[in-house]
């Protein structure tokens, strides 16, 4: 029975897979896939490596709350500070700053899944990659190398394979932007188990020394700032 839910669950996963890949990226079908891994053994995995970060471990106990950025009043910090970059990130975009799907987070695989979703564009502007098709492999390369996501694992697996048979002019650069965020990511540590919302005002800067990135993206041709 154990072996059949999960061929049940792989499948399902394969559907929603195709579902991003026709609505190009739609929110809300990255967050079906997202949360398909909630319940597997994918997910257990995952909370097994994040059990041996002490970091992270702790913000899951305690059940940190989820991601509520209040973009009215970070877009009045100075754009050196992470909360002013965050801000301007949101608004350039014409991001929906309340765009997170509601989840519970009673268990651990939920509040991780809520954590990694609400803190994702964070991660953009600490690691420098942008927003676009190779930044954003590129930013969860970085979660898919730390903890083993199993939703952004899958992604840039799906993504490396298809630009390799389909997209051949594409794959040299989506696999540099791949390769660079796994490598901030076994430089850097866990992204994971910054509190950011204790130092929106804190430098940019500041935050990268503290986390180890050394190597940000934002030059690069897949960076924030090209």
């Amino acid at each position: 029975m154990a072996r059949f839910q999960t061929l049940l669950q792989a499948l399902n996963q394969m559907r929603l897979l195709a579902d991003v890949r026709r609505s190009q990226g739609d929110l809300k079908d990255i967050a079906d896939l997202v949360d398909s891994f909630i319940e597997t053994p994918q997910m257990e995995a995952c909370l097994e490596r994040v059990r041996q970060l002490p970091s992270v471990a702790a913000l899951m106990d305690e059940r940190y709350p989820p991601l509520q950025p209040d973009i009215e009043t970070l877009q009045h910090l100075p754009e050196t500070t992470l909360g002013g970059r965050y801000a301007r990130l949101i608004q350039q975009q014409g991001y929906d700053p309340e765009f997170f799907r509601p989840r519970p987070v009673e268990s651990e695989g939920e509040w991780l899944t809520q954590r990694v979703a609400t803190t994702h564009d964070i991660h953009h502007v600490v690691s420098g990659f942008s927003t676009r098709r190779e930044g954003e492999s590129g930013v969860l390369a970085i979660t898919a190398s730390q903890i083993g996501f199993p939703a952004y694992v899958m992604l840039n697996s799906a993504a490396t394979l298809a630009s390799f048979r389909l997209e051949p002019q594409h794959h040299g650069e989506l696999s540099q932007a791949i390769s660079h965020g796994v490598s901030i990511g076994f430089r850097a540590q866990p992204l994971i188990s910054a509190r950011w919302e204790e130092g929106w005002e804190r430098p940019l800067d500041d935050w990268r020394v503290e986390l180890g990135i050394d190597n940000p993206a934002d030059q690069a041709s897949y960076g924030m700032d090209q």
